[in-house]
């Protein structure tokens, strides 16, 4: 049922077709025994092509290399890198042992970086050596000195006392590390005869992924997902889109995140579509010349990654005719773009999908069938076995039409964040409900509209950021007495963040000397792009800084609008 319980916004998903209880690699033996010969796997930067088949002797020589350097169900494997073919052999080699892979942001600098591995005791890192300005091992190496004279796999740092194996992916000799061609060639040994026996252990509800997610406390939180979760929302999903092994999903999403590791990635392992990746970071250019030259079918982005494309100045020039369907998400979608993408781009049967890290992601997405106005206004209808309600603040269930918090509840949920009950029993409550802190409302039909955010998480470019987490570092600035921090409307990137900054006395403080400050130490997306300093915040009568107040002033005095928006 999808349409709401008794005039109330309570939703439950369809029951069929029923939850899966495969594994991870139990969905890509599947896959191989299906779709053998069929291409899996297509990296165009890196001319790398595979076939299911190719692609899973891949995976089973990583697997058997990472066990042959001691590491065990339930290790923590960190990656932190950017899309390449790795990362993907990377996801699947991990859990066919019972691995436990933690997502890291490409963005990270050393102290985001020290945070996540000694959150969730990270026994092993895979490292890029570098990505744009961002320059990994000389992150890590200032980090963790040690490895300049540890031996490969018996590292022993000071500041990451669990981290024991470094695994960098480029061909040169590092001290300590491993080198990734290294580890592959370890998998060709007895090795790899244990592997069926220890993936036959793995169970469903097994957690298999940690990714993290800003806290409105400031540190980050490591959402644990199951196969259970990832392996159906993949499914699910794929389903909405009706992929099937004749598909080809363009994924310029990033894979550390959920929209490229489920949504990309699992969703084509269910059906058997081919992943095509057009390098390492989206460029808007390189992704359109992929789309034209494999033929894509199916193409997964934020809304700032459509913008980029058709508004690409050789965008006409472009045979996009291939293209169907695909995934806008991760940002409030604007109706105009919705529509532009699918006269221009061809992708009549583009979807909306809405979810969060902590719900395995998508928990409601459009269909292909919706009516035109639905898709380009909507996040479409509840997701099979995802239930779903909206509260008002005390958590009673509204009336439909009624705004109020979304909170859901089904096998989409969490396990909890890693090593850390306190604020898991704050997300999630003793009934099971997921409180999303995201605010909408349904209608009569189910279809439900996102409104906003019950505090105040700011989304830039598909990026979630928590106001909270930039604060506590500015507080850290010499001349900053006290910050807030908040989004203001950006065409861009949907949001863009601004800090009011009250200075100590005596001092001054710019937009450049924050800049400064905030470069090299946390990732660029949560640079303020706008500062003011200012003597006081407006505040409410119980001393809370009304926010409220401060977006709408730094709008008026820039001149900015609110968009419309799906």
């Amino acid at each position: 049922m999808t349409a709401p319980l008794g005039g109330r916004s309570h939703v439950k998903g369809a029951s069929v077709p029923p939850l899966r209880r495969e594994t991870v690699p139990g969905l890509l033996a599947r896959a191989v025994r299906k779709w053998p010969d069929r291409p899996a796997a297509v990296f165009a930067a890196e001319g790398v092509r595979w076939t299911w088949s190719e692609f899973a002797a891949r995976v089973d020589r990583c697997a058997a290399g990472l066990l042959s350097l001691g590491l065990y169900r339930g290790d923590r494997v960190g990656i932190w890198s950017p899309n390449r073919s790795e990362w993907l052999l990377a996801q699947f080699a991990t859990a066919r042992i019972g691995l436990i892979l933690v997502n890291i942001n490409p963005a990270y600098r050393r102290a985001e970086l020290e945070y996540a591995l000694n959150k969730v005791g990270c026994a092993a890192l895979i490292t890029a050596e570098r990505f744009k300005s961002s320059d990994y091992l000389g992150m890590l190496n200032d980090l963790v000195p040690e490895l300049a004279g540890a031996a490969p796999g018996r590292l022993r740092a000071e500041r990451l006392p669990k981290l024991r194996t470094v695994i960098h992916l480029g061909a040169e000799k590092r001290p300590g590390m491993f080198a990734w061609a290294e580890v592959m060639a370890r998998g060709r040994t007895a090795y790899r005869s244990r592997l069926d026996g220890l993936c036959g252990r793995l169970k469903a509800e097994d957690p298999i992924n940690i990714q993290f997610t800003s806290g409105t406390t400031g540190a980050p939180k490591g959402a644990t997902l199951t196969h259970r979760n990832i392996v159906n929302n993949g499914c699910f999903v794929g389903r909405a889109m009706n992929l099937s092994e004749q598909d080809r999903l363009c994924i310029p999403v990033p894979l550390y995140h959920c929209f490229g590791m489920v949504l990309g990635n699992l969703a084509c392992v269910a059906h058997g579509a081919c992943m095509v990746f057009p390098g390492e970071g989206f460029e808007a250019g390189q992704t359109l010349k992929a789309l034209e030259r494999e033929r894509c079918t199916a193409v997964h982005g934020v809304p700032t990654m459509f913008l980029a494309m058709v508004e690409h100045p050789d965008f006409g020039r472009f045979d996009l005719t291939s293209l169907r369907t695909g995934i806008m998400s991760g940002a409030p979608c604007p109706a105009s773009l919705m529509k532009r993408v699918m006269r221009d781009m061809h992708a009549g049967e583009i979807t909306i999908a809405y979810g969060m890290t902590e719900t395995s992601p998508v928990s409601f997405q459009t269909a292909i069938t919706d009516p035109l106005h639905r898709r380009v206004s909507t996040v479409g209808r509840v997701q099979p076995h995802a239930e779903v309600k909206i509260v008002d603040e005390a958590g009673e269930t509204v009336p439909v039409g009624q705004e109020g918090e979304i909170c859901t509840r089904g096998y989409l949920v969490m396990q909890g964040y890693w090593d850390d009950p306190e604020r898991t029993a704050e997300a999630i409550d003793a009934d099971g409900w997921m409180h999303t802190g995201d605010l909408g409302r349904f209608d009569d039909e189910g279809f439900c509209n996102i409104i906003g955010r019950v505090k105040d998480m700011v989304i830039r470019g598909g990026e979630n950021i928590y106001p909270a987490e930039i604060e506590e570092f500015l507080r850290g600035h010499p001349d900053v007495a006290d910050a807030q921090v908040f989004g203001v409307p950006d065409e861009r990137f949907g949001e863009e963040l601004c800090a009011w900054i009250v200075p100590r006395a005596g001092a001054k403080v710019t937009v450049e000397s924050v800049r400064a400050f905030c470069e090299g130490q946390i990732a660029h997306y949560k640079i303020p792009r706008y500062v003011k300093s200012v003597t006081e915040f407006p505040m409410t009568v119980t001393g809370k800084a009304r926010k409220i107040e401060m977006r709408q002033a730094m709008m008026a005095e820039l001149g900015l609008k609110e968009a419309e928006t799906a």
